[in-house]
This record gives C-alpha cells, sequence and structure tokens, in this order.
C-alpha cells in the first residue's frame, strides 16, 4: 500500500479542491483532540548552542561547528553518494568539477565560509557546494505565525528535509533525513560584539532556514514548487547565467544581518531577484505583525497578511503551496494543520500549544526532522528533535 501511495505521488500529481483524508492508518490525527501534550521544553536543551563571531575571518566563522560535526557532515555526503553513483557513475566527478567551479560566482562571505568548511571536514569544495544549494530543491514544509490573546506573536515550523532522497527499510525513514537529525545546531550570530540574531542550521550550511532577530521580527523560508523551481535556478547558476543571483537561504540569512524591522524585512523579502521561488513566512513584534510573501524569481507574486477582520485572521500557516490553492492530494497539510488550529484556539497560543500542532499528523511526517519555537515577546527561541516513528506518512 504505501509503494502504491509512493507510486502515485510521483506519477499522478492530482490537485484537488475536494479534501480526500488519507486513508489509516496514515489518516490525519490532532494530537489537542485527545488532550495531549507532547510539549517538553527540555527536550530543546537535546541540540546544543554555537555561537559564529561575524567580526572574525569568514573562513572562521563555521570552524567550530565544521570541526564538532565532522563526521556527521562527511556521512551526510557519503549517503548521497550511495544514492547517486549506482545510477550515475560519473555524477561525483561531474559534481566535484562543476560545484567546484561555482565557487568562482559564489559571492562573499559564502565563498570563503564554504572553503573554511571544506578545509575542515577533508572534502572536495563541490561536494560541500552541493550540500549548500540542497535546500533550494528537497523540502516540504509547515510554518505557522499566530498571535496570542496578549497580542504577542509566535512564530514556528517544521522543517520536512529529504523527499525520495533514499527510502530505509529497516528503519522506515527516508535516508538523508535520519542523518540530518544528528546535524542540527542552534546559533548565536554576534556582531560588534552583540547578539544580531538566532537561528538553527544543518551544521555546515551557511545559508539560513529560519531565524530571530531580537526585538524586531522572525523568519522561516518554505520552498514553492514551480517549473522555473530551485532546479532551474541551480541550472542557471551552474552554467554561470546568474552570477549575481541570490539563493533563498542566502537572502534569508542577509534579511537577518542587515534588516532592523519587520518592514524592512518585509520589503527586502519582497523584492531582491531570487534564483529559487519561495516563501518567506515574516512574524513581527506589533500585534498582527505578519506576513505570507509569495516569491518569485524576480518579484513577489501574493503577500497574504493576518487579519484583525476575519474570525481566523490570528494565525497564518504555510506549507508548500500558494495560499488560496489546492494542495497535490497526496500532500494536504494544509487542511489538518489548519484544523488543529483551529481546535487549539487563540487563547491557546503558545510554545505548547503550537509545539502540539505541528507534531500532529500530517504535519508531522517521516520527513520532519525539527521543529523551531521563536517568539519576539521574549525573544525566546528552541529547537526540538523531531521524526514520526510508526505509521505515518511519507511527507
Amino acid at each position: 500500500m504505501r509503494l502504491l501511495f509512493l507510486a502515485l505521488a510521483v506519477v499522478v500529481p492530482i490537485v484537488s479542491s475536494d479534501y480526500v483524508p488519507l486513508p489509516a492508518p496514515y489518516s490525519e490525527y490532532c494530537i489537542l483532540d485527545s488532550n495531549q501534550n507532547l510539549y517538553d521544553p527540555k527536550n530543546a536543551n537535546k541540540v546544543k548552542w554555537f555561537t559564529v563571531d561575524l567580526d572574525g575571518p569568514p573562513e572562521e566563522h563555521f570552524k567550530e561547528i565544521a570541526t564538532a560535526y565532522k563526521k556527521q557532515i562527511n556521512d551526510l555526503i557519503q549517503v548521497i553518494k550511495d544514492l547517486i553513483v549506482p545510477w550515475f557513475p560519473e555524477a561525483l566527478k561531474i559534481i566535484d568539477v562543476l560545484f567546484a567551479d561555482l565557487m568562482a560566482w559564489i559571492p562573499e562571505p559564502y565563498n570563503s565560509e564554504i572553503k573554511g568548511i571544506t578545509d575542515v571536514v577533508g572534502l572536495p569544495v563541490g561536494e560541500v557546494v552541493l550540500y549548500n544549494v540542497f535546500y533550494e530543491v528537497f523540502t516540504v514544509c509547515t510554518s505557522i505565525v499566530a498571535q496570542a490573546n496578549n497580542g504577542t506573536l509566535y512564530h514556528a515550523r517544521n522543517l520536512d528535509f529529504g523527499l525520495f532522497l533514499g527510502w530505509n527499510p529497516s528503519l522506515h525513514e527516508w535516508s538523508i533525513s535520519t542523518v540530518l537529525r544528528k546535524m542540527i545546531v542552534n546559533i548565536n550570530w554576534m556582531k560588534n560584539g552583540k547578539l544580531l540574531y538566532k537561528s538553527n542550521n544543518f551544521a555546515g550550511f551557511v545559508g539560513i532556514y529560519n531565524g530571530l532577530k531580537p526585538n524586531a521580527f522572525t523568519l522561516t523560508a518554505n520552498e514553492r514548487f514551480a517549473l522555473a523551481g530551485g532546479y532551474y535556478g541551480m541550472l542557471r547558476y551552474v552554467l554561470g547565467l546568474e552570477p549575481g543571483g541570490k539563493w533563498m537561504t542566502w537572502l534569508a540569512r542577509e534579511t537577518m544581518e542587515n534588516c532592523a524591522t519587520f518592514d524592512d524585512a518585509v520589503d527586502n523579502l519582497s523584492n531582491v531577484p531570487l534564483l529559487s521561488p519561495v516563501y518567506y513566512i515574516v512574524g513581527g513584534v506589533k500585534p498582527f505583525e505578519g506576513v505570507i510573501i509569495t516569491r518569485g524569481l524576480n518579484g513577489t507574486d501574493s503577500l497574504v497578511e493576518m487579519d484583525a477582520s476575519n474570525d481566523n485572521g490570528w494565525y497564518l500557516l504555510q506549507t508548500n503551496y500558494d495560499p488560496g490553492t489546492p494542495p497535490l492530494y497526496l500532500d494536504d497539510r494544509d487542511t489538518p494543520g489548519n484544523k488543529c488550529m483551529q481546535t487549539l484556539k487563540q487563547n491557546n497560543v503558545g510554545f505548547k500549544g503550537i509545539y502540539n500542532v505541528l507534531s500532529s499528523r500530517t504535519n508531522l511526517n517521516k520527513l520532519t526532522t525539527y521543529t523551531v519555537l521563536m517568539s519576539t515577546g521574549n525573544n525566546a527561541f528552541e529547537t526540538h528533535l523531531q521524526s514520526c516513528p510508526g505509521y505515518c506518512w511519507g511527507w
């Protein structure tokens, strides 16, 4: 049955406006319906904190992290090799040459940062470059911005990574997802001796998927599926046709570093040309400062804001489909996610409530690697390792 569903998802990408629930035992399930609580703040202590000093030489920025996770980074690259080589025996030679050549167009500080990581982990630079652009094409995620009754904003997301990148029949998990769970780190980014922002990353990755700038804004980035998508941007970059283009995680990082307010962040994320389409979800400090920015390569296709006049306008939930359009019927995380948020209700918004929503199926699935919880209300930032054992949907 699972193989059948997987085959259907690959060859029959049907989109329907009629909600079709998955069959048992893979069907949606909101843990709030049975008054469960899976949130334990102590679990956030399992993810280590590191410091990146932006005043130091770029090649030193990730040295401590790369040293601590040298084995895990090498293990990840080996899993990728094991997936590719049986099908394309010459692929590694191509990767080592082609992606190494990209270094000529990768700007600072990313160029020196990647070289610094390469020196520590002992891998060809092309393989480290490949790792640093993988996020553009292999993720499915759920992001939520929600406002409590007192106006405090909370921002959270599940990061789901590794779709179709090798199924492990013994662990019943995607092979890449299994390895990545061992590589999740939190980072305090420092500038001029002060905390500039917080993020979490996979060790050895120099972009930003999620971040909190104290007393200013929070940010997550979700992949957007499109014909002119991440593969297209990667191809154009490899061919030297977009030497000045921004990967979505680079723009997210630069926004965290250079923008001072929610409005500044929204403006920057809405207008800078990109190499891949993306959904940027931004939360602020003031009530109803929450927005979903649907980005194309050269501009914003739509912008959805929190809405005080709407009964459900106290929250935004974004997966990997344009707001207001139906998702792929075998990948509907929107319907169960929205149902669970409405079960939660605004008076229960907080880390505990949103964590339980994101720990409910199918927003929690076999791809989920972690849940991050952020709030500018008290500048809190927690990363919780996640997995979905047993009969969980594959994505």
